[in-house]
């Protein structure tokens, strides 16, 4: 089995999304959901991968997004009335752990959820190793 093809099957196992572009491994997973009257927001987990077989690396990236629709419900942040927000927080670069855990645990105050980022990285970075691949950890989206 190729490293992309397992990496495919890891995440679908997570359960998660996942699209393939052009070589680019789009992850995608809702974390969690809030519905108010007539609004809805969610959580999602993002994380893109890029398989280079040339260089023999793999570069990997990930984010969490907040999105959401509807009539507002009213809170400081937003003004009352119908409207469209769309929030998107990215990791830190390099083996820094704390970041993505950081803006889960800012939304934590927001949503109940459970998901462990860091076995993710953790599980993607000895695939690659176990192929003979170097594994890179991003703080720039991957589309390159």
């Amino acid at each position: 089995m190729q490293l992309k093809d397992a990496i495919i099957q890891y995440f679908r196992s997570v359960p998660a999304e996942v699209t393939d572009k052009k070589g680019l491994l789009t992850v995608e997973c809702v974390l969690a959901e809030r519905k108010t009257f007539l609004s809805k927001k969610k959580l999602t987990y993002i994380a893109k991968v890029r398989v280079d077989e040339e260089k023999r690396e793999v570069r990997f990236t990930e984010m969490l997004k907040e999105s959401g629709f509807g009539l507002s419900d009213g809170d400081i942040e937003s003004s009352p009335g119908f409207g469209f927000k769309k929030e998107t927080y990215k990791t830190g670069i390099g083996p820094r752990e704390g970041s993505i855990e950081e803006q889960s645990s800012l939304f934590g105050k927001k949503y109940r959820y459970a998901f462990d980022f860091k076995t993710i990285r953790h599980v993607i970075e000895q695939k690659a190793q176990a192929a003979g691949f170097v594994f890179r950890y991003q703080i720039t989206p991957i589309g390159i």
